[in-house]
């Protein structure tokens, strides 16, 4: 995991891609964290991209940095159900506090891939298991 932490973290802006019926739906994200032995990333309980991940688990990230190399990591989203990782990516961005609290009724409900592969692919040549 620490490895496409370090390549997620290095590249900054990753993206995320689910499906909704047979429409891709692809969306910029930043936030992920490496705990407990999983990389976590948060979306919103009021957002689309819950939804479809709800309903087709099934997802990939891509992200690409400047040296050329890119990572490809495909794997099934499963929600944790331990409110302490919706806290730490909170305490980490306070900023989404004004978003994500009682008073707005919105979660931040995190998750992690499983039975996931991760490629590193330089521009040239075979890419590298991560996993």
């Amino acid at each position: 995991m620490s490895k496409i932490n370090d390549f997620l973290t290095e590249a900054g802006t990753f993206y995320l891609a689910t499906v909704e019926g047979n429409q891709p739906k692809v969306r910029p994200l930043g936030a992920h964290f490496e705990i407990d032995g999983k990389l976590l990333f948060g979306v919103g309980d009021f957002k689309n991209v819950y939804k479809q991940l709800l309903a087709n688990p099934l997802c990939e990230i891509a992200v690409a940095k400047q040296d050329g190399h890119w990572l490809r990591y495909t794997g099934r989203a499963v929600f944790e159900t331990d409110p302490k990782y919706a806290q730490i990516a909170l305490d980490a961005m306070p900023q989404l506090k004004g978003i994500y609290n009682e008073q707005t009724g919105h979660k931040m409900m995190m998750f992690h891939l499983e039975d996931a592969i991760a490629v590193d692919i330089p521009v040239m040549g075979e890419g590298e298991s991560l996993l």
